[in-house]
């Protein structure tokens, strides 16, 4: 069985509330019964609820990167508070008792064995169909994909006009009158499979949508307005091209496919080579913030994989409408051991998922191996950004890990990285969703200023024409210092 702790009971909580919920019910000893199997690998009990019958909940760790979690609760928060609350015990050192695995729970893992027999026959056979190059291969439903690619189409060219009114008329004069207009308009794209496109358009009617200090977003919404236009252009020919060609799949290079709407499938990112086994990941950085265009929060945490030093993102969408049944993603600490890794198409710092996981804790070897895998020129690193933000469509804000041979204060205020050939990166605050982090650096010691590896974020600040590095966390010989999380 892995090993549970605390740390990583906060870790499954869908949000503070809950962990809260579950540690109270250790306190108040409502659990009526705990018990573990005997080969450790189930843990159950019985806590009080507000019926007569006591909520039986479990934890099943008999797959330790893919743990079951199970109660007789009617909540729809999960894992819910008495499974929380049992783990909480459970790390706590609380007493768990010996008993036979209960027969209903016996009998779901016999089904799971079996699904997942299946699953891995059907894996080995598409696996021995690719080694003879007879790989099965999904057949091309090519009237409904036409018709689909007709409607985007429809969708795209709903979206310029959109845009072309705008752009016509001015920034300046879109009134509280017009955004209502483009409001109407925009909940049509909904009918035409450009979901991308349409929270696209909203961002930039929501930053019309201020009243106040207009002149202050005009070059923000300028810059908005540009890059959707370059959206809708590149996603009418790529649109096109595939409708010509029905035979086209889908392009899994770029984020077009995303920024037009398409959810990609563990199982496409896989058949297109975008899942890696057995990777492991270390966080660098966490920030939440709410995105009122989309109408969502957003959990985001940066990472470096361990075995290529690769500056990844893990990104959450929580809809303000059910955050309270979706996990809330939080700072974490350990290193995740992910079965199989899979990024989705992107630039420097793409998106990354997996399901099953295991959780160790960080060595100091690990920390060394991070530090080691920093950029050593900034020279090499500000010519990767640059070419990263001329691409209209890539990540707005790309983050690096750079070596510094120090971290200097500078006349005037703040500090500026330094590198092994003398160059220097001012560092500041991007704004924005990012709290503000360069402010904190007067208040590390000299040791964690000097020979460290630096988190940086970048942005391009439009109105002073020119690049603005934020420090999100230094990593230093021993320790990650995390100035945001």
């Amino acid at each position: 069985m892995m090993t549970v702790t605390e740390a990583f009971v906060d870790s499954i909580a869908l949000n503070a509330a809950a962990a809260k919920n579950g540690r109270d019910l250790v306190k108040k000893n409502s659990f009526a019964a705990l018990n573990q199997s005997e080969d450790g690998t189930l843990l159950f009990g019985a806590c009080k609820g507000s019926g007569k019958e006591p909520y039986r909940c479990s934890a099943d760790f008999a797959k330790p990167e893919s743990p079951v979690y199970r109660c007789s609760c009617p909540s729809r928060q999960f894992p819910c508070k008495h499974v929380l609350g049992l783990l909480y015990a459970y790390a706590q050192g609380r007493a768990f008792e010996n008993a036979a695995v209960p027969d209903d729970i016996a009998e779901k893992r016999e089904k799971a064995e079996k699904r997942e027999e299946k699953r891995e026959e059907k894996r080995q056979a598409e696996a021995e169909g690719a080694a003879e190059g007879a790989a099965p291969r999904k057949k091309t439903n090519k009237a409904a994909l036409a018709k689909k690619i007709a409607a985007q189409l429809e969708g795209v060219e709903l979206a310029r006009k959109l845009a072309l009114q705008i752009a016509q008329g001015g920034i300046a004069s879109v009134d509280a009158a017009m955004v209502r207009l483009l409001e109407r308009q925009m909940k049509e794209l909904g009918s035409y499979y450009v979901p991308g496109l349409a929270s696209s358009a909203e961002s930039l009617v929501s930053l019309l949508r201020r009243a106040e200090g207009r002149e202050a977003v005009y070059t923000e919404a300028m810059d908005q307005l540009t890059a959707l236009y370059a959206l809708l252009k590149r996603s009418a020919n790529y649109l096109n091209a595939r409708l010509a060609d029905p035979e086209q799949g889908p392009d899994a290079a770029t984020v077009l496919e995303e920024r037009i709407g398409h959810a990609w499938q563990l199982a496409e990112l896989r058949e297109h080579g975008r899942a890696a086994k057995d990777a492991e990941l270390a966080q660098l950085a966490f920030y939440s913030y709410a995105d009122e265009a989309r109408g969502e929060y957003v959990d985001e945490g940066l990472w470096l994989t361990l075995q290529d030093g690769a500056v990844v993102r893990t990104v959450t969408y929580r809809p303000f409408r059910a955050a309270k049944y979706i996990k809330e993603e939080d700072s974490f600490f350990q290193v995740a051991e992910a079965k199989e890794l899979f990024a989705y198409p992107g630039g420097l710092n793409p998106r990354v998922r997996w399901e099953e996981s295991r959780m160790r804790e960080l060595t100091t070897g690990d920390i060394g191996r991070i530090a080691a895998s920093a950029l050593t020129s900034l020279a090499e690193g500000l010519k990767l950004v640059k070419n990263e933000l001329k691409n209209p469509l890539a990540l707005k804000r790309p983050a690096l890990l750079l070596r510094a041979r120090r971290l200097t204060a500078v006349d005037g205020g703040g500090y500026a990285l330094e590198d092994e050939q003398g160059g220097r990166l001012a560092l500041g605050d991007l704004g924005g969703a990012l709290p503000p982090t360069a402010g904190l650096l007067e208040l590390l010691a000299p040791g964690q200023l000097a020979d460290v590896a630096v988190l940086v974020m970048f942005g391009h600040d439009l109105d002073a024409g020119r690049l603005t590095a934020q420090p999100l966390s230094i990593v230093t010989g021993e320790e990650i210092v995390r100035l945001t999380y």
